[in-house]
């Protein structure tokens, strides 16, 4: 079963070229059983009496050349010569058929042998058992080569047709069927425009009709979340206003719980932030060619506000590859601010290429306490957390939201677990396989 295609496209040309053998076997077994064969038989019958009427005159091996044998041997074409005669005019590029040889034997009454060359004109050598050591030469006149070669060249084009009528058949019933495969893919990281076209055989049509009708149900609950999230964040943000003006009313008495307070209150704000950029989605149309390096050293160079030592190593062959800028800067800003809360020591990012060059890699290195090797997967699900190795805080939406504009790119997430101890966090972003909008 490992040569068998796993794809329907490639099922269908197998089925269809392996039908084609099985049709042109049993053609070619049918064609000689009935058609060939008995040609070749009669021809044979016909020859067997042509060679007895040239022994009728024979006697004890002698040949009596009288007027009318001069005229048959004139007429027919047919030749009696000796073995060494023979060999001179073809014999010895001939070919000997056992199958015609026996056939021959029975209408002559006695061992034959029968040759066939091809070097020119067909030529029929039959040795009869009239007189061995002597071979009759009979030419087939109108039967030529070229025949055998307009049937190779027929069975060959008929049967290469045939295939590419099958592969043509197949590419066109699978072609509906890759549109909706790319429109699920785009479906499945939140890109809700694309309506597949219903072509195809009536099942296929089934089939997309109800994946438009998925795609419509989710876009509309997308957004119904959409719209009840942003209304929630919304209106948390009057009353924690209310209290902050509040709270800078409170006395000086009171600094160290006014502090506590607005503190709160900006780290709820900031949850309200991760809520509504979480919900957001990043179309693919937004992407523009952008200069990551400079992109990179621009957030670096603002999160150096917050007295930690951050380094940049870039490497400066990568250019502009497509992006979303306030996209990738919310991942980096991210990623920096995830390294600077879970580790206190010297915090350094990346950039620079994969190994095989097809994506621009993006990475963060702290020296914090990691996170275990079960969770490293399951923390980029909403509101996970590596509770055990990296604290509580936030809203769990980080992770999430660095992969969800990811997945909008085209790229891939990856965090692993120094050997030097620490967490290392890798963003990889396709360097041509997304068309940038000019």
């Amino acid at each position: 079963m490992g040569m068998f295609p796993r794809s329907a496209f490639g099922q269908t040309v197998f089925l269809v070229a392996a039908l084609l053998l099985i049709n042109q076997i049993v053609s070619y077994v049918t064609v000689s059983l009935y058609v060939v064969k008995p040609t070749i038989e009669q021809v044979n019958l016909m020859l067997a009496k042509q060679i007895k009427t040239v022994f009728i005159d024979w006697e004890d091996g002698v040949e009596i050349n009288d007027e009318v044998s001069e005229k048959f041997f004139e007429i027919t074409g047919i030749e009696v010569m000796t073995q060494r005669e023979a060999m001179r005019n073809g014999l010895g590029q001939s070919r000997e058929y056992s199958g015609l040889s026996r056939s021959m034997s029975e209408q002559l009454d006695g061992f034959s042998r029968v040759r066939i060359s091809q070097t020119g004109p067909l030529i029929y050598w039959v040795e009869a058992p009239q007189a061995p050591g002597y071979w009759v030469k009979v030419p087939l006149i109108g039967f030529k080569e070229n025949n055998l070669e307009f049937l190779t060249f027929y069975l060959s084009s008929i049967g290469f047709l045939s295939v590419l009528g099958g592969w043509l058949f197949a590419r066109h019933l699978n072609r509906p069927l890759k549109a909706l495969q790319q429109a699920a893919i785009k479906v499945s990281v939140g890109d809700f425009s694309t309506k597949v076209g219903e072509q195809g055989s009536t099942e296929v049509i089934e089939v997309t009709r109800a994946f438009n009708q998925m795609s419509r149900g989710i876009a509309e609950l997308e957004n119904d979340r959409r719209l009840l999230m942003a209304g929630v964040s919304h209106d948390l943000r009057t009353p924690l206003t209310r209290i902050r003006l509040a709270t800078e009313m409170m006395a000086d008495t009171d600094e160290f719980l006014r502090d506590g307070i607005i503190y709160d209150i900006e780290d709820m704000n900031g949850i309200i932030d991760q809520f509504i950029e979480y919900l957001r989605h990043h179309k693919r149309e937004e992407l523009i060619c952008e200069d990551i390096n400079a992109l990179v050293a621009e957030v670096v160079h603002s999160e150096l506000q917050h007295q930690r030592l951050i380094t940049f190593k870039s490497n400066p062959n990568i250019g502009k590859i497509p992006l979303s800028i306030v996209a990738i800067k919310r991942v980096i800003t991210n990623m920096i601010g995830n390294a600077r809360r879970y580790s206190e020591g010297d915090i350094e990012v990346l950039s620079y290429f994969n190994s095989n060059k097809k994506y621009a890699v993006i990475e963060v290195k702290d020296n914090g306490p990691g996170i275990p090797e079960s969770e490293l997967e399951s923390v980029f699900e909403p509101f996970k957390q590596g509770d055990a190795a990296r604290g509580s805080e936030g809203s769990g939406l980080g992770l999430a939201i660095i992969k969800r504009i990811i997945d909008m790119h085209d790229g891939k997430v990856k965090l692993s677990n120094r050997p030097e101890g620490g967490l290392s966090a890798k963003v990889y972003l396709p360097l041509k396989h997304i068309s940038p909008k000019e």
